[in-house]
């Protein structure tokens, strides 16, 4: 039995209903910038420790809510949990990132995968959401969340992070069957995800196409905008007894690098679009035309900034969105840009929070 939601200002907003101020989340609000975080990973041991850990998540989860007056909470996890429950072998290099003991990198690597179990290979992952969701109490809604079929090939191909991405970009140029291939199953594994995390709690759903833009346009045309459009088309979203909009679980498509594709992930059915810091929120919100609610998108390195910079770029990104939104707020998410880097200070976070919500009252 879960409680009734009471702040539902998020859903609101990405269903474009008038809210009485913006509400506010913050991409990797759980993470290495706090010291109660950094605290509970020492006791962990590992990164990974932490996210297999039900418990583990769900108190990084909450880390942040305790501190910020937050519209919404997003499940502690990390994106390439499918790629690892494929069997390719996640691990954590300290100062490197993420790595994968196989790669794929050929048809018969590709022919190989298939569509995790989301309730045995992903049971720690469905289990967080079902801990959080009780633990928040209906405080805030519960982000669910996946990376982009793209964004997941672009580690399985080069087996980590990447400066230039040249090995995936060889395997689309000289392979592109082999790539759609892997994108395919990725993105039957990303509904598959998705569908799992809402079937335990989620109350909102975002797909992460953090590499989408480090594709030409063509290419973006080809590799990833169709997967996104797929997801956004065939992700149940609401449960065959519901008639009411409320009813239906959002879905966020952010990629960082998407200013020029704003207007087909507008068309794609998704709930809401997030937008990086390189666009102005009122040209996005001209692009979209309102058709979706708008996330985004100040550029975290405000984070670094004074206070009063602070304020001031806050408003700055408020006044933008309302400018070309017809004077309204509604319809808006504030976040950043892209996630929060560790050496943020907590305390300008809480500025910008407090920001957001005493500029846009109503």
């Amino acid at each position: 039995m879960t409680s009734p939601l009471k702040n539902d200002r998020f859903l609101r907003a990405l269903r474009r209903e008038p809210v009485d101020r913006t509400p506010v989340w913050l991409m990797r609000q759980a993470g290495r910038y706090l010291p109660e975080y950094r605290a509970t990973r020492k006791a962990a041991g590992s990164f990974l420790g932490m996210a297999k850990n039900p418990e583990i998540a769900c108190e990084v989860t909450l880390q942040p809510l305790r501190r910020f007056d937050l519209d919404a909470a997003i499940l502690f996890s990390d994106i390439l949990t499918i790629p690892d429950a494929m069997g390719l072998g996640l691990y954590f290099v300290e100062g490197e990132g993420p790595k994968f003991e196989r790669t794929v990198r050929s048809a018969a690597d590709a022919g190989r995968l298939d569509v995790p179990d989301m309730e045995t290979e992903l049971r720690y992952v469905m289990d967080a959401v079902r801990v959080i969701r009780r633990e928040l109490g209906g405080s805030v809604p519960l982000i669910g969340f996946s990376g982009s079929p793209w964004t997941l090939a672009c580690y399985m191909v080069e087996g980590g992070g990447s400066k230039d991405f040249a090995r995936i970009k060889a395997l689309a140029l000289n392979d592109p069957a082999t790539l759609h291939r892997l994108l395919a199953v990725n993105t039957d594994a990303v509904i598959a995800y998705l569908s799992a995390q809402r079937a335990a709690g989620a109350q909102a759903l975002q797909v992460f196409d953090t590499w989408g833009g480090v594709l030409s346009p063509a290419m973006y045309r080809e590799f990833s905008l169709p997967y996104l459009q797929r997801i956004a088309r065939e992700l149940p979203r609401t449960d065959a007894s519901a008639g009411d909009a409320a009813q239906r679980t959002p879905l966020i498509l952010f990629g960082k690098g998407n200013a020029a594709y704003l207007a087909d992930l507008a068309d794609s059915g998704a709930e809401g679009v997030g937008v990086d810091w390189l666009v102005e929120l009122g040209e996005a919100a001209h692009r979209t035309q309102g058709k979706v609610a708008l996330q985004g998108n100040l550029d975290p390195a405000t984070l670094y900034g004074s206070p009063d910079a602070i304020r001031r770029e806050v408003r700055r990104a408020l006044d933008s969105y309302r400018d070309g939104n017809g004077g309204s707020r509604d319809g808006h998410v504030f976040n950043l840009g892209h996630g929060m880097s560790p050496d943020m200070n907590p305390d300008h976070v809480a500025v910008l929070v407090d920001e957001v919500h005493g500029y846009s009252a109503r």
